[in-house]
């Protein structure tokens, strides 16, 4: 979309040139700026909408505590001691 309103100052500009009527010439030039400010806006506003972050990938608090306690579930269960009778070397001589 914003291409179209760049390609409207373009056609504004050559009308202003291709006149042989002032006023016409001035309106002409005043929309041909006012459709490249627009085109020039409309251009920057799609850049930011593609950097911005998806608000669907955003996790809620509940989620985001579900996590951490999963995640010190997980280190507590790491840290334990291993009861396992086949994992100790027996001893002896």
């Amino acid at each position: 979309m914003p291409w179209l309103f760049l390609l409207l100052a373009l056609g504004a500009v050559v009308i202003a040139f291709t006149t042989t009527s002032v006023p016409l010439a001035a309106i002409a030039l005043v929309l041909s700026l006012v459709f490249v400010v627009i085109g020039v806006l409309g251009l920057l506003a799609q850049r930011v909408g593609n950097q911005s972050r998806s608000e669907a990938m955003m996790v809620d608090p509940v989620e985001l505590r579900r996590l951490r306690e999963q995640a010190d579930a997980r280190r507590a269960a790491a840290a334990a001691p291993i009861d396992d009778p086949a994992r100790t070397p027996p001893a002896g001589p």
